[in-house]
């Protein structure tokens, strides 16, 4: 007998209230919040009778018993759908998923100008002393103007690693604002495709000699794991800005701290963190020319809110048998369209 009754579940987090507003005008859609339950036992009714999965990105906000990997898609046999808050699937194992048949999607795009403008507002903060007057302001007194004299970001070059969403709208912004140079590292795209979203595409090593602002805006997956470490920071120019909005590990922070403790480059901004946030006896939080937010990029309120309508919409997609529109997994389709068949009754289209 087909199912009629459709959950869905989260932990804690969502992006926005209304993702629940939306879902609520659906009589046919039950929403679980998880915590409410107490202890993992109690909650087994509700994960075994799940469709799909509302997760956190952020590793550190849910225990790993609640990470979307092979232990809890133990306990959710009837589980069709891992759907993020944001862009990244940190608490995702996209293996294990796809080896499951169940779908992963994300919010793509959906936090693209909070993060972009976040970028912007690191490089202008860095390129004009704004961090280092402002801490030296607060705890010292007496000074020349010319000790922080910054640069014009007018007509630089910018290397933007990963041209997604986010990347191409940092493009867009700098041509515009700024009438920078713009170059993109992305291997998954073509020259015209690139130059279709405002870039110049060139191989890494080019990217990382040429800039005077790197911005990291690629996902963290097994290619990108510490791919920015001491020969890449070696090859910046030593006037050059390194701007991370993307995910810890996919720098070596380690060797950010040497570079920039030999002044091999001028300064960086981070809001990303292999444990976020940082202890406060991290060594890159002992440099003046370094800015540092708390995985904060996206965190805006029109973000959050198209974050969630994004969700929601795309979770109604899932649950009436529409293929919705940011799958991760695409090679999880076949076998997930057959698990989906057996539990509603009917295929799901596309």
């Amino acid at each position: 007998m087909a199912v009629k009754n459709k959950r869905v579940f989260y932990m804690k987090y969502l992006a926005d209230s209304s993702f629940v507003d939306i879902l609520a005008n659906r009589p046919d859609i039950t929403l679980d919040n998880v915590e409410d339950c107490g202890t993992y036992e109690a909650m087994q009714p509700i994960l075994a009778a799940a469709h799909v999965y509302q997760i956190t990105s952020a590793r550190d906000e849910i225990d790993r018993e609640l990470y979307a990997d092979t232990p809890l898609l133990k306990r959710t046999p009837n589980l069709l759908a891992v759907s993020t808050n944001g862009v990244g699937y940190d608490t995702v194992n996209l293996g294990a998923c796809t080896e499951a048949g169940v779908l992963v999607v994300n919010q793509a795009g959906g936090n693209r100008e909070a993060v972009a403008e976040h970028v912007l507002g690191m490089m202008l903060c860095l390129s004009k002393c704004i961090i280092q007057a402002d801490r030296f302001m607060r705890r010292e007194s007496g000074f020349e103007r010319e000790a922080f004299m910054g640069s014009d970001i007018l007509d630089k070059t910018i290397g933007i690693v990963g041209i997604g969403h986010v990347g191409s709208r940092i493009a867009e912004l700098c041509r515009g604002l700024f009438s920078m140079r713009v170059l993109a590292y992305d291997p998954y795209l073509t020259e015209a495709e690139i130059a279709a979203r405002g870039a110049e595409k060139t191989d890494l090593d080019d990217l990382l000699r040429k800039a005077d602002f790197v911005s990291i805006n690629c996902p963290l997956t097994d290619e990108t794991r510490g791919m920015i470490g001491a020969r890449q920071f070696a090859a910046m120019q030593p006037h050059a800005y390194f701007v991370t909005t993307a995910r810890g590990w996919i720098h070596d922070e380690g060797a950010l701290a040497e570079a920039l403790r030999e002044r091999r480059i001028a300064g960086a901004g981070l809001d990303v963190w292999s444990k976020e946030p940082p202890p406060h006896d991290h060594p890159l939080l002992q440099f003046d020319n370094v800015l540092i937010t708390p995985h904060t990029a996206g965190v805006s309120r029109e973000a959050r809110i198209n974050c969630a309508k994004i969700a929601a919409e795309q979770i109604i997609d899932i649950l009436d048998g529409r293929r919705p529109s940011r799958i991760v997994n695409v090679e999880a389709w076949p076998l997930y369209a057959r698990r989906f068949e057996n539990i509603f009754g009917f295929a799901p289209a596309g």
